[in-house]
């Protein structure tokens, strides 16, 4: 059996960098995020239930997903639609994918922004997650999502908060500074869950 850390957090926050450092230390990289846009392809099954509920968001069989952000970043009813017709599916194409990776690595990193809201929390020996103050993840999201200031806020609202990931993580990374500072601190916790396993 592998040892399988979740690993979440606040958009904007360096999971991408947290992954990387772990994926360069020995572990198996399972990304949620990947998994939902090829789920969103064209002709999959879930792409004929999404198209079914938000046709606005579909150019024929195409998802403009600029569009379906817009819908449901400011809308709870539709954020809760979208996940509920998306988790059923991310969570059966993970447990396909742990079962792939269990047969050659010890060690696997399930990477999901969503893996508490998701239950994909059950699966994981460990979590770790990753936070930093507001506005330097407002500023992170709007630079890299192009996206507005009001856009990248209404996005945290429908996020965790702080206070729940560092009441429900083992481990929280706090990512407020640099780059190798960062790394740094990944480092240390990996070196922490391989000691402790």
């Amino acid at each position: 059996m592998s040892y399988i850390v979740g690993l979440t957090g606040q958009s904007g926050a360096g999971k991408t960098t947290v992954s990387e450092v772990f994926s360069q230390n020995g572990f198996a990289v399972i990304n949620a995020d990947l998994i939902a846009r090829e789920l969103q392809q064209p002709e999959t099954d879930c792409t004929k239930i999404l198209k079914q509920n938000f046709p606005d968001c579909y150019n024929d069989n195409i998802l403009i997903r600029q569009n379906l952000a817009q819908k449901v970043f400011n809308n709870k009813q539709n954020l809760e639609l979208l996940n509920n017709i998306m988790y059923p599916f991310i969570l059966d194409s993970i447990k396909k994918e742990i079962k792939r990776l269990e047969k050659e690595h010890n060690y696997i990193l399930l990477d999901a922004p969503t893996l508490f809201e998701s239950g994909c929390d059950k699966y994981c020996d460990c979590i770790v997650g990753v936070v930093c103050e507001k506005q330097t993840l407002i500023n992170r999201i709007v630079q890299r999502d192009n996206i507005s200031k009001e856009l990248a806020e209404a996005r945290l609202k429908n996020q965790k908060s702080i206070e729940f990931f560092k009441n429900n993580c083992k481990y929280i990374i706090n990512n407020n500074r640099d780059t190798d500072y960062l790394c740094n601190i990944v480092l240390s916790v990996i070196q922490l869950i391989k000691e402790q396993q």
